[in-house]
């Protein structure tokens, strides 16, 4: 089981230095394991659980976001004697983050999560269908903030021929440029152990469109956990994702899965348009043969990326992506 010390990642030395100083100033630190807007739920010492809240207003180094405190976040609380809950005085430096656009304030972002060792991104073929422009808008995103990501290709026991066809085409496509693919089945039992193996003693986000079967593959993972899912239908045999609000569960076979509520969709942020290209792995090693260092990769002459894709080294729809979301403003992908 992964030790709370190693979540937070303090060796020996920084635990006992902690311990000092915690009891001078009467802090506790500990980790967000569940963020509903305004409440927060975080682990500290042995496996304890506090409820705690934020006094007055907490900035975070400038960014605009619309949740100062993310599930994942190392903390430094104190006790209220009185209420027994905590108060957020402090948010630790975040080793990552991974964004998306506030559904409600353009302006603004979204938080997902924070100090996030690996991503699964869950995608379906049918039922519903994930554009692949999501799936980029998504990769691009933890790209830009280091966060590797392993794509999950659920309900596979449910594919005719050409959904069969479809996925070994997205296997294909990601896999060339570098991304690991896993085919699921949670009706079958298919390559659950693989996901196991690559949790195993890692703090894991798990995100994807609502419906796609993140909490009914968490409830395998760890049947106490008991996450509500919604029935579709006998046929499918697969739940709706109803979850409400990030949180992170502790896995029976070691490490940590933030759990996300299902988007419909995936826009990116907190990137200069000059740089998204940096964040298409071919698109950028192709960039280099470009005639011009700025080129963007739209309409200048002696474009290596266009070459590419009209040779098929670069696939029509990855640069279809790179496109939409160089030149909109995102806002149907929020």
């Amino acid at each position: 089981m992964l030790a709370f010390t190693e979540l937070l990642g303090m060796d020996d030395n920084a635990t006992i230095f902690f311990t000092f100083v915690s009891n001078i100033c009467r802090l506790e630190r500990g980790i967000v394991i569940k963020s509903t807007g305004s409440r927060y739920r975080v682990l500290y010492g042995d496996n304890v659980v506090i409820d705690c809240y934020i006094k007055g207003k907490l900035r975070i180094k400038e960014l605009r976001t619309t949740n100062p405190v993310a599930v994942g976040d190392h903390v430094l609380f104190d006790i209220d004697e009185k209420s027994g809950s905590g108060i957020i005085t402090e948010v630790l430096d975040r080793r990552n983050y991974i964004l998306r656009k506030s559904s409600n304030l353009s302006k603004h972002s979204q938080i997902i999560a924070a100090n996030i060792d690996q991503a699964f991104l869950m995608v379906t073929i049918i039922l519903p269908e994930t554009p692949v422009e999501f799936i980029d808008r998504f990769l691009i995103s933890a790209e830009a903030y280091r966060i590797p990501t392993i794509i999950l290709i659920n309900k596979t026991d449910l594919y005719g021929e050409s959904e069969l066809a479809r996925m070994d085409y997205l296997e294909s496509l990601y896999g060339k440029i570098g991304y690991q693919t896993i085919n699921l089945s949670l009706y079958s039992g298919t390559e659950i152990e693989a996901v196991k193996q690559q949790m195993k003693g890692k703090v894991s986000l798990i995100s994807g469109n609502s419906g796609v079967g993140k909490s009914s593959l968490l409830n395998i993972l760890n049947p106490a956990l008991n996450l509500k899912t919604e029935k579709i239908s006998d046929y499918h045999k697969q739940g709706k994702h109803i979850t409400t609000f990030p949180e992170m569960h502790q896995m029976p076979f070691g490490g940590f899965v933030i759990d996300t509520p299902g988007i419909r969709g995936f826009g990116v942020v907190d990137m200069d348009r000059n740089e998204i290209y940096h964040f298409f792995r071919e698109i950028f090693e192709v960039s280099k043969d470009c005639r011009f260092n700025n080129c963007l990769h739209l309409d200048e002459p002696d474009c290596a990326v266009r070459a590419a894709v009209q040779n098929g080294k670069i696939d029509p729809l990855r640069y279809r992506s790179y496109l939409n979301i160089t030149e909109s403003d995102n806002r149907k992908y929020r």
